[in-house]
């Protein structure tokens, strides 16, 4: 999605941070489009971009170290206010003239903020107000560059924020960005509106049409696509988003891979072979998928395995629709890939860690015959929601909990086989109607049940038993790039244990996983 239709653009320049997608988020929430780029982005495109602000990411490295990532000078001449958190802010003191050094002690955690000075980055705050903020640095700024002052300090950081009004810099060493700094939103809302003179003008309304645009920009007036439904939601909005563009030169392809959740051929033919009119094709091919995966263990190479044949199934299905009637060719593949599988699948942009391959992403083969068309590739999931909801999905369609592209294949540890997907299938659908009747299902960004490899003896009817063991995962997630896990009341985990262990033959136990993410990932694998 081209910025340059959006007349407002905060540009983040990515040095590598585990918060730089919360920036992102942050901004958005308020209604100014941001992009998140490599930290090196060239100088002429930033101009090109005509950003109204710059944000300046946190990073993981010292930005004193020979190897550390810098940018041009020139950035600080463009006459666009940016604003530096954490690392943004040492580099710049740093490249400006000033002094950084690793600091007495690492801080990572609360700390209390005292401002110094009200109003700009301030703005509603009381000089010698506090506040609880989140730092996360081993470094400090020493000495500051000139022309630049401190607005506000910690016991551990003289230099909490500071500024420097005439280069149009300000920067915090705290995170303003994440929850664990109450006021936060204030702090970016300052800089967004009273500093950067941008307007709260990007909405998921405005977004619809220019996201038809672009699609029918690339797809052209004759193209055709395919577009692989899953059942989630990402699929489900790309495929209503792409139908406004394409229409019957569309063809929706359902693929019965046997590592769907209970229900989910039904639910896609209800929606778009009936409600949407769409061109939908089911393709059978859980053997096919089933057969591949047989003796794999390893989670990457299932979600290789798993990327490889989807695209194959649509490459022949494609085939097909070309020699039919119509006698066109299929040139486009229409994917659901959002934001977060982008980041965390290819690094794409910026040098931030690569966690997993997603199917949609990093399981792709090199040489595909299909050209992609992903147009929420840089949305988050709560904006995919929203951009749903103004296309008329259904309700129960748009609040379903994620599901991972490769099915239960990756939420069952070890080899995959029909069986032990029937089992876990099964539980699945346990897990979903008891959370649904507790009345959270809406409320939790994620809750399902992983098969293990772990055999357990247990005690059934007076007899001996030896089965497997389902772990029970439930998370709270704003956007999946941060997760924490749900403090489900006793009696639904005695409920959802009860009914799994006497109505899924093949469990006699269940586990309840209480990890976060960090450090966990909300998948197991």
């Amino acid at each position: 999605m081209s910025s340059s239709s959006r007349r407002d653009l905060i540009l983040i320049l990515d040095f590598g941070g585990q918060y730089t997608q919360l920036i992102a988020r942050r901004v958005r929430e308020q209604k100014v489009y941001s992009e998140i780029h490599p930290f090196n982005l060239p100088v002429a495109r930033i101009r090109e971009l005509a950003p109204r602000g710059i944000i300046l990411s946190g990073g993981p490295a010292s930005c004193y170290d020979p190897e550390a990532p810098h940018i041009s000078n020139e950035v600080y001449e463009l006459g666009v206010p940016i604003l530096g958190i954490c690392y943004g802010t040492q580099l710049t003191a740093l490249q400006l003239g000033g002094q950084v050094v690793a600091a007495e002690r690492r801080e990572y955690g609360r700390a209390t903020l005292r401002v110094k000075a009200g109003g700009g980055l301030f703005h509603g705050f009381s000089a010698g107000e506090e506040m609880p903020v989140w730092m996360s640095h081993g470094d400090k700024v020493e000495t500051l560059p000139p022309g630049f002052e401190v607005i506000a300090e910690s016991a551990n950081c003289p230099a909490a924020a500071v500024a420097a009004p005439d280069r149009k810099f300000w920067g915090v060493q705290f995170h303003p960005e994440v929850a664990h700094t109450p006021r936060g939103e204030e702090i970016l809302a300052n800089f967004l509106f009273r500093i950067c003179g941008a307007e709260p003008s990007w909405t998921m309304a405005g977004f619809v049409g220019e996201a038809v645009a672009a699609v029918a920009a690339r797809v052209g007036t004759t193209g055709r696509a395919v577009c692989g439904l899953s059942g989630g939601v990402d699929s489900s909005v790309a495929a209503a988003l792409v139908l406004r563009a394409m229409g019957a030169r569309l063809t929706c392809i359902f693929v019965d891979t046997g590592l769907q959740r209970a229900g989910e051929s039904a639910q896609v033919e209800s929606l778009f072979r009936d409600a949407f009119k769409a061109d939908l094709r089911v393709v059978e091919a859980s053997e096919r998928f089933l057969g591949k995966l047989a003796g794999v263990t390893d989670p990457e190479r299932k979600r290789k395995i798993i990327g490889a044949e989807f695209i194959a199934v649509f490459e022949e299905e494609a085939k097909k629709i070309e020699g039919g009637s119509r006698g066109v060719g299929v040139d486009f593949l229409v994917q659901g890939t959002l934001y977060p599988d982008v980041i965390e699948s290819v690094s794409a942009k910026g040098p931030s860690a690569t966690i997993k391959s997603h199917h949609n992403v990093g399981g792709l083969p090199e040489r595909m015959h299909l050209k992609l068309v992903e147009p929420l590739r840089e949305l988050f999931k709560d904006e995919v929601r929203a951009l749903g909801a103004e296309l008329g999905l259904p309700h129960h369609v748009l609040w379903r909990q994620p599901f991972p592209g490769p099915g239960l294949a990756v939420r069952i540890i070890g080899e995959v086989t029909r069986a032990r997907c029937d089992v876990l299938r099964a539980a699945d659908s346990i897990i979903e109607q008891e959370i649904r009747a507790a009345g959270l299902y809406e409320s939790i960004w994620q809750s399902f049940g992983v098969l293990l490899p772990v055999r357990t003896v247990g005690v059934m009817g007076d007899e001996r038993t030896y089965a497997d063991t389902l772990a029970l995962r439930a998370v709270h997630s704003r956007d999946g790039m941060t997760a924490d896990w749900v403090q489900l009341p006793y009696d639904l985990l005695a409920s959802i244990s009860s009914r799994v262990v006497n109505e899924v033959k093949g469990i006699n136990r269940v586990v309840y996983d209480i990890s976060s993410k960090p450090p966990a990932t909300i998948e197991w694998e």
